[in-house]
């Protein structure tokens, strides 16, 4: 306004004022004076103002009536040239506001009578409408009088006056309604209290309202009465009216001034009380109508719908609905139902398109939509318009397809009356007839033979109607085939993207608003929290109520949208259509996803996947889903069917892949088209972009996926990524060059699409993991039972997901490697191989992986990731462990250093491999066990060396291959030599670890739980380590048993100073003597079949060709290493509590190994029993080595007899160096003597135990009874000394008894003929063998303690002699071993295995030796004298005396008598000097008979015997002789007369019966044992006559001796006689003439001898018994032999003497 107030302006107005009044009084000079004049006296009136006033534009607006006056005037005069330069003066007033309020209604009132004239009709208009438009003066009456005159200038008959004047009434309302809202603008600041509108008030009480909007009111409620062809209360003057221009200006005020209708109630209350009644009632003709329907139906003719109105009406409606929704719900419930009504296939096709235009304007206003929902579908009892109208589009697309869209009134009939359900057969499309082959050109629908072109109708987003705009229209326009198709296909497209883009953005929001809060509540401080904690709250009521607002959207239209797209996809031809119908699924699945709707996300998933895969195909999980979601809910909509259409095989698509459908038994091939490769990529890009949302449908994204990809030959590759391979069998997979050229595309986005895994949340990457697992389960299920290839998509999806997820692995590890460890277990082997392989890439990624905390720190992860590892070896498929055992290979190659907490798995992956799996798996496990042991023990926890020990003997227990077991065993070598090395520090971590875990079990109240508790840690490391060791001693394979035990006993021998002396105890009772049992055990139950050869071509020595010799060796070696360790550990065991329990249970072992059945064990069994009893002295210090000695020294078996204490059993292991050097503290030395005597007596009664079991005679005899041997027994005899030397304090009789029984039966034991010639000396040889000497050795100990040892032992002397007397009988009689039948050894045949009797004599000789010995030693001793030890001896020497000849050793009784004459000569005296106690009684007999045995032999010499050997023999009998003349007759009187007698009696058969018979004639002379005769003769005549008689016992003596010679001489004589006459003229025997000459020269000798003596001392029986002799000499005179005579001569003589015997002596005779 500027521009016309500044002074310039109002200059330029002034002016024009004037010229304008000069020029109106010019043309009126003539014919109008009064109107000159009129504009004469205004110029004056102009100027005067001008001149007077400064605010010049007030002025004359004051004045304006006056100034317009003279306008008016000229206006009056109807001239039209006058008319025109008034109308154009006034315009110019007016255009400078310098109009009056009154003026105008005069201006108003001159146009109305221009326009009743039809005068300037277009002026008029111009004129009104800038009244109208520069000021707001005109009001009221004013107003509609102007508004009328506009309406009636619009019905005039002229065209262009009437379109001028329509244009004027739309800019007039128009500036009526602005004005009001400059009023309103105006006013806003003063806040009024709005009167409430009475709802019966009249319609014209407007008195609230302020002038404008009274104008603007009563204009619209008269526009509205217009229409509804009703008078006006305002519009004064109205003559005529046009429905479509009401309709119109009503639309045009709704859509331009919705505030005014929305802020005053008046105006509200006009919508719905006028407004929309109107438009119902309007409508009514369109519902009604039905196209086709007879007229004669119905009584009145049905008004058929006008195009014009029912446009506009829907116009109306729209701007209704867009801008008063909010107030008129209830009547757009309505409108929005007639809508939906008007798509109905009865209705007109112009209608349906309008219709769906109408309906497209909603469709692009999301947040209209979205109030519908909230207004209606989320309220009870409303209808569900929302819903209603997406399922009426549905409809109205099937309806489409399924009706020919032609006006042919038979079909819409029949159309018509089919229910939508029914199938119509329509006949074939118009549209379709030109183009042949279905190769169309123009983007369309087809879908069973109906053909619908698509047609660009509008931009993506804007509702450009086409239809709704032809205004100027009054007939129905044909519509375009394909039109009403494109729209709504448009609206279903504007929908989904309006919907999701709203509901996306809000989510959006939410989401970040949420963030912030969330944020910002973990601020310290206590009250923010609070009211963070509100404002969360309210934003949380806020957004459940938004998001129950979105939920309802999306179940009230998904189906709908579902069913119509599906349709359209199936149906499409064109790829933009295809691609815009994909991606409003896709959309559609994504909110869905977001929004949580499981059932319809998965529907629209569902559809994208069946329209990837060929039609028909059979996935079971589409086809249960789709079955399932529909069959949850009903969707029936009110009055419509919306009907899933499944979709149609007959498509016009081209073939762009052939291939192989995957399934159990595939039935021919399948083919991909393009549209199915679309679907495809539609859905990766679904997957990729919503995999966040995709939940549990990932199952039909990745099973489609699987079958496409399967279909399409693509196969995996390293890494899980697919690449194009061929189909292994079957017809191969055949791809045009278009798909061809796809492929690695798809393949690409496939990776990526698991790629972008990385990128969703835990809880959608579960889902992604969940759905791959169960594809696979199927995959696994198809694969079962047959050999075909399987489906790899899943496995390989798993493995690559879990390579890109590596940074959160630990969230889907378990999921993901539990199903891959199944797939390991599938008996199809390319599907194993692929579980293994990717579970074993994912293990080493994992490990590799740069993880956030590192894995070093990070334990549970680590763990994490190798236990899948560990679960495979509950897989038994080879292939798949050496898979395993190939990533343990390549992982201690990569990440050896740092497995740290993870070695226990990996170590445990080594030690599952059991022995039934194959050389190749348990090789490749070893060489892993090998790297471990060589390359990381240093760098693993030390409770880890634990398993490495286990692992390392179970190898040695694999009886696959033999040198593994040896290897492993050499392992546990080097693992003891690291322990050895590396204690300290071991020790100390192991500790800090038991420290830790038992303050953990104290806190869980549970007791720490760990083999060989509580040695200590360390400790207990070892005894691992010797234990596994023990098994392995144990082993069926006698190499693993031998170097097993070397090893242990090594192991011990070398590094046993390490452990606590505690731990000892579990050493001894756990590991060797449960190592005994077990050797014992299995060596007495082993078989004793002949192994023929030791596998392949190994011959085996026949000392182990029997599983019971191999298990001896082993029984050896582990009691030789017991025994050693008792040994020289012994100063470590003795303290221990239970030390003689222990030393109880080795003496039982050794007990049992010595009486075992096997010459082997039980000669072993001895040296151990000679080692623990240090019999084997142990190395001293002076006499160590200088050199260390190797460590790994085998133990050494002593095999072979140890004669006596002569040979030291010298040991050759360095225990006692390695004591010296690795020990801190010198141990003390070993000590010979065990102090503990009741270990000793253990050892005596085990001692005793073994004796006297081995050596007592088995009860019956065969070939294969068990005797033992030689040498065992040596060694066992050996023993006794050195154990005698402990106990020989408390050592008894009975104790000596058994060493008695003991010995004698050792004794007896036989040889085998075979083994005699390496035991036995030559017969010739009297050696004594190794036992025999360790027999005498024992006695010769035990006697030498009684000599030195108290009083009270020598009672054990008779008992000694008693023994070894029993020894001395074997000379004659060797001694039975039970019922066996010996051999004599000369008669053995060494090739025989019989049983051969030693040669006793030597032994026995020897034994006699030791007995003269002993009693020259101890012959007075009491017990010795009471216990008649004399006796027994001469009782035992008798029978080799008696023997003599018959002896089986000539020397024998040599010895023997030698040896009764040393007896005799010491025992005699003692015997003399105890001859009163009677203790001597029953010898004398004993003795006499001895000697006559013995003299007077039966038995005959041999035939070879020479004479001087005869002559020495004599000797020895005149040496006896000679002992009875010295040492027995001088003291007659202290011995028993009966004995005298005996002694003389045989004396005198000595001196006469002198002879052997055994000689020859020729020999006789020499072989007369004259000297002997004569020594009898003579020591009886010396006791005859002993001149002094002291005692009248020898004078016994000498009367017994004189009586038997003279009853010997009278035999002799006798017999010589009776003999001589028998002979007659014959010769006697040479030596009868012998003897009588000797009797005849003795009888002469005696009568000498009797005259010498005093006659006192000679008894009168005597000469008696002389003188009877005399007769029988007289007698022999007639013999012929003259030697007789000279002798009978010689004795006759003497007998003169007798011839006068003295008187006087014959008295003395008596006395």
């Amino acid at each position: 306004m500027s521009g016309t107030s500044s002074p310039e302006a109002v200059k330029k107005l002034l002016e024009n004022m004037q010229s304008d009044l000069r020029a109106l009084s010019l043309e009126c000079k003539k014919k109008f004076p009064p109107v000159k004049e009129a504009a004469e006296s205004g110029i004056i009136k102009v100027k005067t103002i001008a001149a007077r006033n400064t605010e010049i534009l007030a002025a004359l607006k004051e004045n304006s009536s006056e100034v317009v006056q003279p306008f008016l005037m000229g206006c009056g005069t109807k001239e039209p040239k006058i008319t025109q330069l008034c109308l154009a003066a006034i315009q110019r007033l007016m255009s400078h506001e310098v109009v009056s309020e009154t003026a105008a209604g005069n201006i108003i009132n001159m146009l109305w009578q221009l326009m009743e004239n039809s005068l300037e009709e277009l002026k008029l208009l111009q004129t009104v409408l800038v009244l109208l438009t520069t000021n707001t003066v005109v009001h009221d009456e004013a107003l509609s009088k102007a508004i009328v005159l506009c309406f009636r200038l619009h019905f005039t008959k002229d065209n262009i006056t009437n379109n001028t004047a329509a244009a004027t009434v739309r800019q007039v309302v128009t500036v009526v309604f602005e004005r009001m809202v400059a009023e309103d603008e105006r006013h806003r600041d003063i806040i009024e209290q709005p009167v409430l509108v009475q709802g019966n008030s009249n319609r014209r009480s407007v008195s609230t309202l302020k002038p404008c909007a009274k104008d603007a009111y009563m204009l619209f409620q008269d526009l509205c009465q217009l229409v509804n062809a009703d008078a006006p209360y305002w519009l004064v003057g109205m003559t005529e009216m046009t429905r479509t221009f009401g309709l119109e200006l009503l639309e045009s005020v709704l859509n331009d001034f919705p505030q005014v209708f929305l802020q005053h109630q008046e105006f509200s209350f006009l919508l719905k009380e006028r407004v929309c009644p109107l438009v119902i009632k309007l409508f009514s003709p369109n519902i009604k109508f039905r196209q086709g329907s007879s007229t004669s139906s119905s009584p009145a003719p049905v008004e058929k719908p006008y195009f014009p109105i029912c446009m506009r009406l829907l116009r109306v409606v729209s701007v209704l609905i867009k801008q008063f929704y909010s107030l008129l719900v209830t009547e757009c419930e309505i409108f929005l139902s007639l809508l939906v009504k008007f798509l109905d296939a009865d209705k007109p096709q112009w209608l349906r398109a309008v219709a769906v235009e109408s309906i497209h304007r909603f469709c692009v206003q999301p947040q209209l939509l979205r109030s519908f929902c909230q207004s209606y579908d989320m309220k009870q009892h409303s209808t569900k318009v929302f819903r209603d109208i997406v399922n009426a589009l549905g409809s109205f697309i099937q309806s489409l397809f399924l009706v020919p869209p032609t006006g042919n009134p038979a079909t819409s009939n029949q159309a018509g009356n089919n229910n939508l359900g029914g199938s119509v057969s329509a006949p074939a499309n118009s549209g379709m007839v030109g183009i042949g082959g279905g190769v169309t050109l123009l983007p369309a629908f087809e879908y069973r033979g109906t053909w619908i072109p698509i047609l660009t109708i509008t931009v993506q987003g804007s509702a450009k109607a086409t239809y709704l705009e032809m205004l100027d229209k009054v007939e129905p326009p044909t519509i375009p085939e394909g039109y009403a198709m494109s729209v709504a296909f448009h609206c279903l497209l504007d929908l989904v993207r309006g919907i999701t883009s709203m509901i996306e953005g809000e989510l959006g929001e939410v989401e970040t608003e949420c963030q912030t809060t969330t944020d910002e509540g973990s601020s310290p401080t206590q009250s923010t929290e609070q009211q963070d904690l509100q404002s969360t709250s309210d934003q949380m009521d806020k957004e459940i109520v938004s998001r129950a607002v979105w939920e309802e959207m999306v179940n009230a239209c998904w189906y709908g949208l579902l069913a119509a797209l599906s349709l359209l996809l199936d149906a499409s031809t064109d790829e933009a259509a295809t691609e815009n119908i994909l991606k409003a699924e896709l959309t559609m699945a994504a909110l869905c996803g977001r929004l949580g709707l499981v059932t319809s996300r998965d529907a629209f998933i569902t559809a994208i996947c069946k329209g990837s895969l060929p039609p028909h195909y059979a996935l079971t999980v589409l086809n249960t889903t789709t079955a399932a979601t529909l069959s949850n809910k009903s969707y029936s909509v009110q009055g419509q069917s919306v009907m899933m259409i499944s979709p149609s095989s007959e498509s016009h698509q081209q073939v762009v892949a052939v291939g192989q459908p995957l399934a159990v038994q595939p039935q021919g091939t399948v083919m991909l088209t393009s549209k199915n490769i679309q679907c495809m990529r539609t859905l990766l890009n679904l997957a990729h972009c919503h995999g966040a949302v995709l939940g549990t449908s990932w199952q039909l994204v990745l099973a489609t996926l699987q079958h496409l990809v399967w279909i399409l030959g693509l196969k995996p590759s390293s890494g899980g990524a697919l690449k194009p391979g061929r189909a292994v069998e079957g017809p191969s997979t055949v791809l045009t060059t278009a798909v061809m050229t796809d492929l690695p595309v798809i393949s690409n986005i496939l990776s990526r699409l698991f790629e972008s895994s990385q990128y969703l949340d835990d809880v959608s990457l579960h889902h992604l993991i969940n759905a791959l697992c169960s594809l696979s389960l199927e995959a696994m299920d198809m694969a079962y039972g047959n050999n075909k290839e399987p489906s790899l998509f899943a496995v390989a999806k798993l493995l690559e997901t879990g390579l890109v997820n590596m940074h959160r692995i630990e969230i889907l590890w378990r999921p993901l490697t539990g199903h891959l460890l199944e797939v390991c277990q599938h008996p199809n082997s390319r599907m194993r191989e692929w579980g293994a392989e990717a579970l074993t890439s994912l293990i080493k990624a994992g490990l590799t992986f740069n993880h956030d905390p590192p894995l070093s720190q990070n334990q549970r992860l680590q763990l994490l990731l190798l236990n899948p590892l560990k679960e495979m070896s509950n897989i038994n498929h080879p292939d798949i462990r050496l898979k395993q055992l190939e990533c343990v290979l390549q992982i201690l190659q990569s990440q050896g250093d740092s497995l740290g907490p993870g070695w226990p798995l990996v170590l445990g992956v080594m030690g599952a491999i059991r022995n039934d799996q194959g050389e190749s798996l348990i090789r490749t496990a070893f060489q892993c066990l090998q790297l471990v042991v060589t390359d990381f023990l240093p760098t693993m926890p030390c409770t880890c060396l634990q398993i490495v020990v286990d692992v390392a003997g179970s190898f040695g227990l694999h009886n696959q291959e033999l040198n593994i077991s040896l290897t492993s065993i050499g392992l546990l070598w080097n693992i003891s030599d690291y322990f050895f090395q590396r204690g300290e520090t071991i020790e100390k971590e192991l500790n800090k670890e038991e420290a830790a875990q038992q303050k953990q079990a104290e806190e869980k109240g549970v007791v720490l739980n760990r083999p060989f508790h509580p040695a200590p840690p360390f400790d207990c490391l070892w005894l691992c380590l010797y234990a596994k060791l023990g098994e392995l001693c144990v082993d069926p394979r006698p190499a693993v048993r031998k170097s097993a035990g070397q090893t242990l006993f090594s192991t011990i021998g070398a590094h046993g100073t390490l452990l606590q002396h505690s731990t000892w105890h579990t050493v001894i009772w756990k590991v060797l003597f449960h190592l005994l049992d077990r050797v014992r055990e299995s060596s007495t139950t082993a078989d004793k079949e002949k192994i023929e050869s030791g596998g392949g071509n190994i011959l085996i020595h026949h000392s182990r060709d029997t599983a019971e010799k191999q298990w001896a060796e082993t029984w050896v070696l582990t009691l030789a290493g017991v025994a050693r360790i008792f040994n020289t550990r012994r100063y470590l065991l003795q303290p221990l509590g239970d030390f003689s329990r222990a030393w109880d249970v080795l003496l039982d072992h050794i007990q049992s190994a010595a009486l075992s059945k096997n010459n082997e064990v039980s000669l072993a069994a001895l040296k151990s029993f000679q080692e623990i009893l240090q019999i084997v002295s142990p190395v001293r210090d002076s006499e160590k080595p200088e050199t260390p000695p190797v460590v790994n020294v085998p133990v050494p078996v002593l095999i072979g007899p140890i004669s006596g204490m002569s040979r030291p059993f010298i040991r050759t292991d360095s225990i006692g160096e390695r004591l010296g050097r690795y020990s801190s503290s010198e141990p003390p030395l070993v000590t010979d003597e065990l102090e503990d005597l009741n270990l000793w007596w253990a050892a005596w009664n085990t001692w005793y135990r073994i004796g006297s079991e081995s050596t007592k005679p088995p009860i019956t005899f065969d070939k294969l009874t068990f005797i033992p041997s030689q040498p065992f027994l040596t060694a066992l005899i050996q023993i006794f000394p050195a154990l005698y030397q402990h106990i020989k304090t408390g050592f008894n009789m009975d104790d000596l008894q058994k060493l008695g029984v003991i010995l004698h039966s050792a004794i007896s034991v036989p040889i085998s003929s075979d083994a005699s010639p390496f035991i036995l000396p030559s017969y010739t040889e009297a050696v004594l063998t190794s036992l025999q000497e360790a027999v005498l050795t024992a006695l010769d100990v035990l006697q030498k303690a009684i000599c030195v040892g108290p009083e009270n032992m020598q009672i054990m002397y008779p008992a000694i002699f008693d023994q070894l007397l029993a020894f001395v009988e074997f000379s004659c009689k060797p001694p039975q071993y039970g019922q066996l039948e010996t051999k004599h050894i000369a008669n053995a045949k060494y090739n025989q295995a019989e049983w051969v009797a030693l040669n006793y004599v030597p032994f026995a000789e020897r034994s006699l030796e030791v007995v003269v010995d002993l009693y020259q030693k101890t012959a007075c001793h009491k017990a010795v004298v009471n216990e008649k030890v004399l006796q027994n001896i001469i009782k035992t020497l008798r029978v080799p005396l008696s023997l003599k000849y018959s002896c089986p050793s000539e020397s024998t009784w040599k010895l023997a008598v030698s040896s009764l004459l040393r007896v005799l000569s010491i025992g005699l005296p003692v015997a003399r000097q105890h001859a009163s106690s009677g203790k001597f009684d029953s010898m004398w007999p004993e003795l006499a008979n001895t000697f006559e045995d013995f003299l007077f032999t039966k038995s005959i010499p041999p035939d070879n015997l020479s004479i001087q050997e005869f002559q020495r023999n004599e000797n020895i009998d005149v040496e006896v002789v000679q002992l009875i003349s010295n040492e027995i007759l001088p003291y007659a009187n202290f011995i028993p007369k009966e004995f005298v007698g005996q002694i003389m009696t045989m004396l005198n058969k000595g001196s006469i019966h002198s002879q052997s018979s055994s000689f020859t004639e020729a020999e006789i002379d020499i072989r007369l044992r004259e000297e002997f005769s004569k020594m009898c003769f003579e020591t009886l005549l010396q006791f005859s006559f002993s001149n002094k008689v002291t005692t009248p016992q020898e004078g016994y003596i000498s009367r017994m001796a004189l009586s038997v010679l003279l009853k010997r001489s009278q035999d002799v004589l006798h017999r010589y006689i009776e003999d001589e006459r028998l002979s007659g003229k014959c010769p006697l025997p040479r030596q009868q003439v012998t003897e009588i000459i000797f009797v005849l020269k003795a009888v002469s000798t005696l009568i000498d001898s009797l005259k010498k003596t005093q006659p006192e001392n000679v008894d009168g029986n005597t000469w008696a018994q002389v003188i009877a002799l005399y007769p029988t000499l007289v007698e022999c005179i007639t013999c012929s032999s003259s030697e007789v005579c000279s002798a009978l001569k010689e004795a006759l003589v003497p007998f003169k003497d007798f011839m006068q015997p003295p008187a006087s002596r014959v008295q003395n005779g008596e006395s």
